[in-house]
């Protein structure tokens, strides 16, 4: 599948209540998320493999792909289009064994010293971040600030998404730092009108 970073949805369950998990992702879909990663810390995993699966068959048609974060086991089991993990989330050796040549792989990198130890060779993407501090995540690393992000992305071997905080003020900057897209949660679940905030986060750019 193409992989297009241009605007990487992240759901969260609690933002994405009121209209509804498939309904926000649908809707912004509309508007321009180019990938949807499905991110639940709290759900087991077989409610996260029905999530999935639910999600991949309204994604069906679109051409944007279904990312589960962090578990291998859900993105196996619900027949996702890849997996992203985070520098404590397992091997990437190992991850991409068991999903495959054909699934998407995307790694969270926060630092040049992770940066340097990327497996390029297994991996389809980095996230890079974040950007700013975030409520979604209280244990990241220091924020990059977009100087930060600029000499990531320059020593970046592979295509990368900024994340961490980003809302459409911030697309241009992101654009400009050299990344391929920024991932958002808040800036387009929980909005009132997911379609018209991803398509905003568009026209910023």
């Amino acid at each position: 599948m193409r992989l297009d970073l241009s605007l990487y949805l992240v759901t969260d369950p609690g933002l994405c209540a009121g209209h509804g998990l498939i309904e926000t992702v649908v809707a912004a879909v509309r508007g321009g998320v180019t990938v949807v990663q499905l991110r639940d810390k709290h759900a087991s995993d077989d409610e996260m493999i029905d999530q999935a699966r639910r999600l991949k068959a309204a994604l069906a048609g679109s051409g944007v792909p279904l990312i589960i974060n962090d578990r291998l086991a859900v993105a196996l089991e619900s027949g996702a289009d890849g997996l992203h993990i985070g520098q404590d989330d397992g091997e990437v050796a190992a991850a991409r064994a068991a999903l495959g040549e054909r699934a998407l792989l995307g790694l969270s990198v926060q630092t040049p010293a992770q940066l340097a130890r990327v497996d390029a060779e297994r991996l389809d993407y980095l996230g890079l971040g974040p950007v700013f501090a975030t409520p979604s995540k209280h244990d990241h690393a220091e924020p990059l600030g977009f100087a930060g992000l600029a000499a990531l992305v320059a020593a970046s071997p592979l295509p990368a998404v900024a994340i961490g905080g980003l809302k459409a003020e911030h697309a241009m900057a992101v654009r400009q730092a050299g990344a391929g897209g920024l991932a958002v949660i808040s800036a387009i679940c929980g909005r009132s009108d997911p379609e018209a905030a991803a398509r905003l986060i568009f026209t910023e750019r």
